[in-house]
C-alpha cells in the first residue's frame, strides 16, 4: 500500500509540474505580428512589444523598431532564414545572445542603433557573411576595438558606430573590413584614440565624423583621426562641431596633407576669424568641393587676410541653410573675390538671400552653374543679381532661381537673353500667374522649368529651342503649342480636359500628364505623336467605357511604355467600377456591344415567339385559351332560372355551316311542322344582330330545353361548334341535367376525334346518340326517337 501511495504521489507531482509548465508557456507565449505585405515586409514597429514577436517564417524585411524589447534570445530569430533586413532601433536592448543571428545567413542590413547595449560582441556577427550595412550608433558601450569586432563581416559596406559615452577607440576596430565604403562615427566625448585605428588599406569613399567640442578641447586627438581618414578619394564630412578659434582650425592641416578633394562642414558654428584661419590652413590644397550646411556664422564678413590663398582646384561651392548673425552689419561678398573667381558651380540655397549685387556676380568669372533657390529674390533684386541683363556671367549654362518671390514672367527673358550659353533655367515655384505672348530667350536654352507658378495659360512665349519643358502643378486647361524640338513634356497636376495634340510636337518621346482632369485617351491620341515612347498618364478621372478598357488592355502597351505602372490608371466612373484599376475592369456584353447584343436578343425573342406560336397552333393552345376566357365570361354572367316560363326554345341546334343544307331543308321543316311543332333556335335565323356572338350562343343555350348537336366531320373542324359544345357541357355539369342530344349525321370514329375535343369524346362515351340512317325505311323511326328526345317533360 505504501508503494502504491508513493507512486500516486509521484504521478500527482508530475501532473502538477506539467500543469504549471503549460500555464507558464501559455502565459509567456510570444506575441504575434502578421502585419506583412505582399513583399514579405512585416511592420511591427511602435506596438509596445516586450520581446521579438512571432512573424511568418518567410519574412524578408522585419521592422520591430520603437518597441520595448530588452533582449534577443537564441531562438527568437532561428526560424527566419530568409530574413534580409532587420530594424531594431529605438528599443531597450541590453542583451543579445551570442547565437541569436546564427540562422541569418541572408541578412544584408542590421540596425541596432539607439538601444542600451553596453558591449558589442564579435560572436553576434559570426554567421552574417552577407551583411553589408550595420548601424550601432547611440548605444552605451564606452570602448571599441579591444578585439576584432567585425572580423567576420568581410562583405560590410556601411558601418555606423559611436555614441555620446564612447571614450576609447583602439587600433584594431576596423580590422577585417576590406570593402568598407561608408563610415559614420560619433565621438563627441572621445578621450583616447590610438593612431591608425581608422586607417584602411583601401580608402573609405564616404566618411562622416561628429566631434562637437573636441576641436577646442582635444585638437590633437581630432588631428589623429583626420590624418587616418583623409585621402584624395574620400569624401569627408565634419558634423556637429564648434569652429570658433584659430586653434580649432588647426586639425584641418591633416585634411590638406591627406589630399582630400571633397569636404563638407555640417551643423557647425564658426566666426570670421576661424574662416580666415581655415582658408589659410587649407591654402594650396587640392580641394575641389566644399560644402557648408546648417552653419551659424558670427562676424561681418571680413576675410581680406586670406586674399593671398590659392584654390585653383576649387570648382564647386555648396551652401545651404547658413545663418549669419548680425546680417545687417555684414559686408558684401567682395571680400571673397580671391575665392569666387575659381568655382564653376555655386549653390546658395535657403540662406535668406534677397539680392546678390552685380559686383559680386561679376566676380564669378568661371561660373557655369548658379543655384539661388529657396531665397527671397524679387523682380527688383533679380535685376541687380543678373546685372540688368548685361550677360556678365558669360559661361553660365544652368540657372536656378526657384522658390523665390518672382512675379513677372516677361522680366526673366530680358534678364537672361544675353546669357548665350544658358541651356538650363529653373524658375519654378514662383508666382507668375500669366505668360506674355512673345518673349526673347537665348537660342541655347534647352530645359525650362515653369512648374508650380500658377500659370493659367501657355502662350508662344515659350522658346521653340526647348527639348525639355516642365509645366506641371499649374492651372492649365489646354496645351496647344508648336514646339518642334521638344523631347520631354511634363504637364502633370494641371486641369487639362483633353489629351495634347501630337502634331505640334513631332519630336516628343516622353509625356508626363498625370493628375489632370481628362477622362480617357485612345489610339488616335497616341498615334498623333510620331515618336512617343514613354507615357505617365495615371491618376486621372478615367471613364471606364468599353472602348477605353479594351484599348487599355489590348493596345496601349504596344504603343507606349507606361512608366508610372498600370496600377495608377484607376476608374472614376461608372460608379460600380470606381476605385478599380482600368486593367481589372470587367464590363458586361450589353455595355460593350449594345447594338449587336440587342439585335441578337430581339432576334432570339422573335424566334422564340415564332416557335411558341407554331407550338401553340400545333397544340391548339390558343383555342384552349379562348375557351377558358369564354367559360370565365359565362361563369360571370348571372344565373338564369331554368323554370319552364324562362325557356323559349325546345332546342338549340348546333351544326356546322357545311351541314346547313341538311339542317335547314330536312331537320328544321320536319320538326317545326310536326304535331305538336318544335321551336328550334338556329344561329343564322334567331341570333340577335349586333351582339357578341358568344353572348348569343350562351343566351340561346340557356333559353333552350335541349341542345341538339348535329355531328359530322365538318362539326369537328368548326370553331363555333366547339364553343356551343363546351357551353352545353358547362350547363350539363353545372345543372346535372340531360340537355344534350347528339345526332350523328355520318359515321365518325372516336379515335379520329382530336384530343382537344375531350368533351365530345366524353359525351359520346356517356350518352346514347342518334344516327341518321341512310335507308329510307328507317328514317321514320329516327324522327320518332328524335322527337321523343326533344320533347319537354310535363311538370
Amino acid at each position: 500500500m505504501a508503494e502504491i501511495a508513493a507512486r500516486m504521489e509521484t504521478s500527482l507531482s508530475t501532473l502538477i509540474c506539467f500543469s504549471f509548465t503549460w500555464v507558464h508557456i501559455l502565459t509567456f507565449q510570444r506575441p504575434n505580428c502578421f502585419q506583412c505585405d505582399q513583399h514579405r515586409f512585416c511592420n511591427c514597429s511602435s506596438q509596445n512589444f516586450l520581446q521579438l514577436p512571432a512573424v511568418p517564417e518567410n519574412v524578408i524585411t522585419l521592422d520591430v523598431s520603437f518597441n520595448q524589447i530588452e533582449s534577443v534570445e537564441k531562438k527568437d530569430l532561428s526560424l527566419y532564414t530568409q530574413l534580409e533586413i532587420l530594424n531594431m532601433q529605438k528599443n531597450r536592448l541590453k542583451m543579445i545572445h551570442e547565437d541569436a543571428f546564427r540562422s541569418q545567413h541572408n541578412l544584408v542590413a542590421l540596425d541596432l542603433s539607439s538601444n542600451n547595449l553596453e558591449r558589442i560582441a564579435s560572436s553576434w556577427f559570426r554567421e552574417l557573411k552577407s551583411l553589408k550595412h550595420l548601424d550601432l550608433l547611440g548605444n552605451l558601450y564606452t570602448t571599441l576595438g579591444s578585439s576584432s569586432l567585425f572580423r567576420y563581416l568581410g562583405s560590410l559596406r556601411t558601418l555606423k558606430f559611436g555614441n555620446l559615452l564612447l571614450k576609447k577607440v583602439k587600433k584594431n576596430v576596423l580590422r577585417g573590413l576590406p570593402q568598407l565604403d561608408e563610415m559614420i562615427f560619433v565621438g563627441r566625448n572621445l578621450s583616447s584614440y590610438e593612431p591608425g585605428s581608422f586607417k584602411m588599406p583601401r580608402p573609405i569613399i564616404t566618411v562622416s565624423l561628429s566631434f562637437d567640442g573636441l576641436f577646442q578641447e582635444n585638437s590633437s586627438l581630432v588631428s589623429n583621426i583626420l590624418r587616418d581618414v583623409s585621402h584624395p578619394e574620400t569624401s569627408l564630412t565634419v558634423r556637429d562641431a564648434v569652429l570658433s578659434t584659430n586653434e580649432s582650425m588647426q586639425p584641418f592641416k591633416e585634411v590638406r596633407q591627406g589630399g582630400t578633394k571633397r569636404l563638407t562642414l555640417q551643423n557647425v558654428s564658426t566666426t570670421d576669424e576661424a574662416v580666415t584661419t581655415f582658408l589659410k590652413v587649407m591654402d594650396g590644397s587640392p580641394l575641389a568641393y566644399i560644402g557648408l550646411e546648417d552653419v551659424q556664422l558670427e562676424g561681418k564678413g571680413w576675410w581680406e587676410k586670406a586674399w593671398e590663398t590659392h584654390y585653383e582646384s576649387l570648382h564647386t561651392v555648396f551652401i545651404r541653410n547658413v545663418e549669419i548673425q548680425g546680417f545687417f552689419q555684414f559686408s558684401s561678398m567682395v571680400q571673397l573675390a580671391f575665392l569666387l573667381k575659381y568655382p564653376s558651380a555655386v549653390s546658395v540655397i535657403n540662406c535668406t538671400v534677397f539680392v546678390m549685387p552685380c559686383g559680386t556676380s561679376a566676380l564669378l568669372k568661371n561660373i557655369e552653374y548658379l543655384d539661388l533657390s529657396q531665397n527671397l529674390l524679387t523682380d527688383v533684386t533679380i535685376r541687380e543679381t543678373l546685372c540688368n541683363g548685361e550677360g556678365k556671367m558669360h559661361h553660365l549654362s544652368a540657372l536656378n532661381v526657384s522658390y523665390n518671390s518672382l512675379k513677372t514672367l516677361d522680366l526673366i527673358p530680358h534678364m537672361v537673353t544675353r546669357l548665350t550659353n544658358l541651356t538650363f533655367l529653373d524658375i519654378s515655384h514662383n508666382d507668375f500667374l500669366t505668360m506674355p505672348q512673345k518673349c526673347a530667350w537665348p537660342a541655347s536654352l534647352r530645359f525650362l522649368n515653369l512648374s508650380a507658378t500658377k500659370l493659367r495659360r501657355a502662350t508662344p512665349c515659350l522658346p521653340v529651342s526647348l527639348t525639355v519643358l516642365d509645366l506641371s502643378q499649374n492651372d492649365l486647361t489646354v496645351f496647344r503649342l508648336n514646339l518642334p524640338n521638344l523631347v520631354e513634356l511634363r504637364i502633370s497636376g494641371n486641369r487639362l480636359v483633353h489629351f495634347p495634340e501630337g502634331g505640334t510636337l513631332p519630336s516628343l518621346s516622353t509625356l508626363l500628364i498625370k493628375k489632370n482632369t481628362f477622362n480617357m485617351f485612345n489610339k488616335t491620341d497616341l498615334m498623333s505623336f510620331a515618336n512617343l515612347h514613354y507615357l505617365e498618364a495615371g491618376l486621372n478621372n478615367f471613364v471606364c467605357s468599353c472602348e477605353f478598357v479594351a484599348f487599355f488592355d489590348d493596345e496601349v502597351d504596344h504603343l507606349v511604355m507606361l512608366r508610372d505602372g498600370r496600377d495608377n490608371y484607376v476608374c472614376d466612373s461608372p460608379f460600380v467600377l470606381r476605385g478599380h484599376s482600368v486593367a481589372s475592369a470587367q464590363l458586361s456584353v450589353f455595355e460593350c456591344h449594345m447594338i449587336p447584343a440587342v439585335s441578337i436578343l430581339c432576334s432570339t425573342i422573335v424566334l422564340v415567339l415564332v416557335l411558341v406560336g407554331v407550338t401553340c397552333r400545333k397544340l391548339h393552345v390558343l383555342w384552349y385559351l379562348q375557351m377558358t376566357a369564354a367559360w370565365i365570361r359565362a361563369k360571370q354572367k348571372p344565373a338564369v332560372h331554368r323554370a319552364r316560363e324562362n325557356l323559349r326554345y325546345d332546342a338549340f341546334v348546333s351544326y356546322s355551316q357545311r351541314d346547313a343544307e341538311w339542317v335547314e331543308e330536312i331537320l328544321v321543316p320536319k320538326l317545326e311542322s310536326s304535331q305538336p311543332p318544335f321551336a328550334l333556335c338556329l344561329h343564322r335565323r334567331d341570333f340577335r344582330p349586333g351582339r357578341w356572338i358568344v353572348d348569343n350562343i350562351i343566351e340561346s343555350i340557356e333559353r333552350s330545353h335541349r341542345t341538339l348537336f348535329v355531328l359530322s366531320e365538318h362539326f369537328v373542324t368548326s370553331e363555333w361548334c366547339r364553343y356551343e359544345l363546351d357551353f352545353s357541357h358547362f350547363r350539363i355539369v353545372d345543372e346535372h341535367d340531360d340537355s344534350a342530344v347528339l345526332v350523328l349525321l355520318e359515321p365518325i370514329a372516336k379515335e379520329t376525334i382530336p384530343k382537344r375535343f375531350c368533351k365530345l369524346r366524353k359525351l359520346m362515351n356517356s350518352r346514347t346518340y342518334l344516327e341518321w340512317p341512310q335507308e329510307e325505311e328507317r328514317r321514320e323511326e329516327f324522327w320518332c326517337n328524335l322527337q321523343a328526345a326533344l320533347k319537354m317533360e310535363d311538370s
